[in-house]
């Protein structure tokens, strides 16, 4: 049985994966202060609510790998999957200590993680599942797939422009990890390309997942 999370949000709003982890070198935390007292208090609450997004879905992603690892099997497939899983969520907890520390310094309080998280969407759509090694490995990219989406569109949406292009900046690092996982699966024989198009959006989602078979 699936965990449920306590509050519904699109999975097309995703900011998962990746979130901000070049905004300490893009722009450091001590930039963010001056930049915040010129803003508008309306412009501040935009970027803060973007970023709580962001780190909602670092919280979710930081759950999923965390659920699904002690599930993996012992086979080789089961570790190699495993030792990716467990580099990408150490990636996602430096994500989420420096979105913390992003909201914190914009005057705003950190969105707290909850005790579970909603992935039936994409089970229900087949784009992964938790019910064997490779299946958990398709989850995995569908989630870093929409991160790598969402940041894309929602770069566009800061007001502070310091915030854009980090933004854009850790879009690219979703697509990376997506593109990791689908390495992975070559690794493993898999028929496929590690970049499968030349852009990575909601047009072109679906070259990008893996279905269930």
């Amino acid at each position: 049985m699936i965990p449920t999370s306590k509050q519904a949000l699109s999975r097309r709003q995703i900011l998962a994966g990746g979130a901000i982890a070049g905004l300490s070198g893009a722009i450091g935390l001590s930039l963010l202060k001056p930049r915040s007292a010129m803003a508008s208090e309306d412009d501040v609450a935009n970027d803060l609510g973007i970023l709580n997004t962001a780190l909602y879905y670092e919280h979710q992603a930081i759950w999923a790998y965390g659920f699904a690892a002690p599930q993996l099997s012992e086979t080789e497939v089961g570790q190699a999957v495993l030792a990716l899983a467990l580099r990408n969520q150490a990636d996602h907890m430096e994500h989420r200590d420096l979105l913390a520390s992003v909201i914190t310094s914009l005057g705003g309080m950190p969105v707290m993680a909850e005790e579970s998280y909603d992935v039936s969407a994409y089970i229900e759509a087949g784009e992964g599942n938790l019910d064997s090694d490779v299946n958990i490995a398709k989850l995995a990219l569908a989630l870093e797939v929409d991160a790598a989406i969402a940041y894309g569109n929602e770069a566009a949406q800061f007001k502070t422009p310091a915030l854009v292009t980090a933004g854009v900046s850790i879009a690219a690092t979703e697509s990376a990890h997506a593109t990791a996982i689908r390495a992975a699966f070559i690794s493993l024989g898999v028929d496929i390309y590690h970049v499968p198009v030349a852009f990575i959006n909601g047009d072109t989602r679906s070259e990008w997942v893996l279905m269930v078979e």
